[in-house]
């Protein structure tokens, strides 16, 4: 069975989002928690992202561009450029703080943005194991080419691809692009899969999915992708690790973890981030 649902759009500061996890009735696939689709939009000369120093526990962030650029910072000590087709892995562990804002020269000539970011939860053993930042080139990203296919593996192990960045729950994130009447074979490597379709449209196993859309497999069985036009799909893959709560920026398996991490940011008992010293504030709960 395959359930497609809309993603609907909402502003964020100014920017085009589109949260397909977590949502009422899908929380997950597997241990992917959270997927974010920014833009694609064109930020002004003048203007661009300024996501303050916030706090993550439990959870690995994977951040991917199609356009556009961003300077991560974090509580490490990294400050690290991000461009289209590379990869920054981050895993917070027992605590870690990080900003994302636009680099001075786009800030200045303005630029389009275009980005993608998920959050894998921790497994149990994972969960307060030291705070670890990745960023991985594009050359580096492992890729499956074929006539018509252009499949990049963002994290995780699958379709035959071996992992290029730490991971310790079972999952596939890919982004891929289908040129016109092609065919894609989504293996069944996982109990739980989805997909989201940044551009295009695509049949799915005979089911008609379009741009915006997210769609759930319920059967272990490999389905394929057909393109209608030029596609640009993203595919999730994951075995559950049992239930997790997830607040603002943290991912627990209590609510007891999650309270003592918001007791710990409004005390100011995590760490700073050099070279950016603002903090973005607590929200009520």
């Amino acid at each position: 069975m395959i359930s497609v649902s809309d993603v609907p759009v909402r502003d964020l500061d100014g920017l085009p989002l589109r949260r397909a996890l977590p949502v009422a009735g899908r929380r997950a696939v597997g241990p992917i928690v959270f997927f974010d689709h920014v833009g694609p939009v064109d930020v002004a000369a003048g203007t661009g992202v300024d996501v303050r120093p916030h706090p993550h526990i439990g959870l690995s962030t994977v951040s991917w561009l199609f356009d556009g650029a961003i300077l991560h910072r974090d509580s490490l000590g990294h400050a690290v450029r991000l461009a289209p087709g590379e990869v920054n892995w981050m895993r917070a562990g027992r605590g870690i703080v990080h900003s994302e804002r636009t680099p001075p020269a786009e800030r200045a000539n303005g630029h389009r943005l275009h980005l993608l970011q998920c959050w894998i939860a921790a497994s149990d053993a994972q969960a307060d194991a030291d705070p670890a930042f990745v960023h991985l080139p594009a050359s580096e990203v492992p890729r499956v080419l074929a006539p018509g296919i252009d499949l990049r593996v963002l994290a995780g192990a699958g379709f035959d691809r071996d992992p290029a960045l730490p991971t310790d729950t079972p999952c596939v994130i890919a982004v891929l692009r289908l040129a016109n009447r092609m065919r894609f074979e989504f293996r069944a490597e996982f109990s739980e899969r989805a997909l989201y379709v940044v551009s295009g449209r695509v049949n799915l196993a005979g089911q008609a999915c379009a741009a915006q859309q997210f769609a759930t497999l319920v059967d272990e069985r490999t389905v394929y992708l057909d393109a209608l036009e030029p596609s640009v799909i993203v595919l999730l893959g994951g075995e559950p690790i049992g239930e997790r709560e997830l607040w603002w920026n943290f991912v627990a398996g209590s609510r007891a973890q999650i309270d003592a991490a918001s007791e710990r940011w409004a005390r100011g008992d995590f760490p700073a981030v050099p070279g950016d010293d603002e903090r973005m504030p607590l929200p009520p709960r």
